[in-house]
Parts: structure tokens; sequence; C-alpha cells
């Protein structure tokens, strides 16, 4: 045989054993998502808002996705930074996923400079899954009535007034600093470690204010321990149907602690979306949505990534002027 036709014959025996090994690559890269157990990190401790809701979306995960499983890991610590530096750091393969809050994945650089990661860079926002409403709380003690008294109080009594929140950065906390701003006022700021306690401080009196989740603070306002002057969304809540919005006093005032799912950043558009389309399927069950509400007077919000995206950039814009007035940092 000439050296000519040798070269040809080991040239395709070449290629005939590289093929399987080319092809068995490809089915790997379009195996369906998802092709084993999907890791779900949770920015705060068991027991929270948020756990519930992961907890309640991992329940439905294996009647969508065929059996596959959604593992709850809770990484708790620095107002969610923790866990967000661990999903960071995560491939964009579709295995880990995050449930998003917006300090660990809006504006944690702000209130935290030394941290290890930029959140509105470092995730692919997969979905808006919730809106939770947040509640303007006063201890029975205030005699003022309604916020308009409020203000007019706080106006004349700079200082002399008192509000308990979930911890410095916390949702409540920005609220709280947000409804300040737009009505005039100061007021002195206690932080506690846990909604629990900012609401046990206000009913206590140790704070005349705050402005927990509805879902923290219905329960005490039921039983008159504390009074509901008004609610963060301008849509309000059924669940406290004579509270006014914030909105009627202060027109344009908008709130409510959101959560959804992100992925690391870079991941593919086409994975994206098939995972937004799990979530979102979930998110529209009935009994989901009846979940979300009975537990924590939530309503489910979906859309797509790029809608998520939008909302994430919109927190970010609005956030970062409060935090840097305020000079508010976590802590």
């Amino acid at each position: 045989m000439s050296s000519k036709l040798l070269r040809r014959h080991v040239l395709v025996g070449l290629g005939a054993l590289a093929a399987p090994a080319i092809s068995s690559g490809a089915a790997r890269a379009q195996s369906p998502w998802p092709d084993r157990p999907i890791r779900l990190i949770v920015p705060f401790g068991a027991g929270g808002a948020i756990d519930t809701l992961s907890r309640t979306v991992a329940a439905k995960f294996p009647e969508v996705t065929g059996g596959q499983t959604l593992v709850v890991e809770n990484r708790a610590g620095a107002g969610g930074t923790i866990a967000g530096a661990v999903v960071a750091r995560e491939k964009p393969d579709g295995l880990t996923l995050m449930m998003a809050d917006v300090g660990a994945n809006a504006i944690g650089k702000e209130l935290i400079p030394s941290l290890t990661y930029d959140p509105p860079t470092a995730f692919t926002p997969i979905i808006h899954l919730v809106n939770l409403p947040a509640v303007l709380m006063a201890h029975p003690s205030v005699t003022a009535k309604d916020m308009r008294e409020v203000i007019a109080q706080a106006k004349a009594r700079p200082d002399g007034f008192t509000y308990s929140s979930a911890g410095n950065g916390n949702g409540s906390h920005l609220f709280m600093a947000l409804f300040l701003k737009e009505a005039d006022i100061k007021m002195v700021h206690v932080p506690y470690r846990s909604g629990a306690e900012m609401v046990t401080a206000l009913i206590r009196g140790d704070a005349q204010f705050g402005f927990p989740t509805v879902s923290s603070g219905i329960g005490q306002i039921r039983q008159g321990n504390a009074r509901a002057l008004g609610i963060g969304n301008a849509s309000g809540t059924p669940l406290l149907p004579d509270v006014p919005a914030v909105s009627t006093v202060l027109p344009g005032f908008e709130t409510a602690v959101w959560h959804g799912i992100v992925a690391p950043a870079g991941m593919e558009p086409a994975l994206a979306q098939r995972i937004n389309e799990v979530f979102g399927r979930i998110a529209a069950m009935p009994d989901v949505k009846q979940r979300i509400f009975d537990t924590q007077a939530g309503a489910v919000v979906g859309g797509s990534p790029a809608d998520f995206a939008a909302h994430i950039a919109r927190e970010v814009a609005r956030w970062t002027p409060i935090i840097r007035e305020g000079g508010i940092a976590s802590g």
C-alpha cells in the first residue's frame, strides 16, 4: 500500500473513532433540563417568608418536570449575600438556582461595598415569582390616627419617633426610609435581627412604627396590638380592605417585597427560557397561588426573563439613592 493510501486509511479511522465522542458530547449538551436534581439556594434561614415560598415551589417541581426534584438549601447571613456569592460562582448550567431577594440580587454592593460580586451583573434573571405587600404599622400609644397625622406630628417633633426594622438594609428598613424621605420627616431607626423581632419590638412599645410584610404584621393588627396605617403597594390588599395605600397620601409611593428565580450569569437564553417556563407553570397553579396568598398575602407576578431583568434594574435605580442619601449600610 502506498504511503498516500495508508495516510488516508489512518485519517478515516481516526474520524470514525472521534465521531462517537462528538456525538455523545452533543447529546449531553442537548439533554432536556432538568436531567438531575436541581439546587435552589435560599438566602435566609428556614421558616421565613422566602423559605416558605421556596418549599411551596419545590413541592410542585416534580409534577412539572417528570419527577425531578428541587432541593432547597438555606445559606443565611449578611443580608442574603452569602448565598449570592455562592451562586455567583457556579456554572450557568441550570443545576444551581437561587431564590432572589433585593439585597442579594440587586443592591447588596451598595449595602456592603466589600462584597465579592456585583449583584446586577452576577446573575441571569429567570422569572419574577411574587410580590409580598408590606404595611406601615403603629403602636397603639401613637395618637395619630392616620398617615397625615403621623406626618404632621413627626414634623413637629423631629427625631421624636422611633421605628423598628428587621435589620440594616432590610426591606423593612428601606421601605421606612422611603416613607420618611417622601414625607420629608425624620425618625430614629432601631434595627433588629428578624421580622419577628421587629414586630415584637413594635407591640412592646420599644418602637412606635414599623413597615413589615403584611403576613408578619397582620396577626398583631387583628388582635389590636398594633394599628395599620397604610399598605405599601398602590393596590392595597384584600386582607386589610379598610387600610388605604400609602400612595393616597404620598403619590407614587410603591413598595413590596419581591422574590424570583435567578441563575449564575452567562446562561444560554434557551435554557433560561426553559427554566422560566417550568417555574411559570408552577406559579400559575391555582393551589400554589392560593397558598402564597393565604400564607404570605402575596400575589404571583410571572413574566419573561427580560421582564424580571427590567424589574431588578428598576429596583437598583430606585433604592441606590435612598441608601446613599441615608447612609444605610448592612450590619
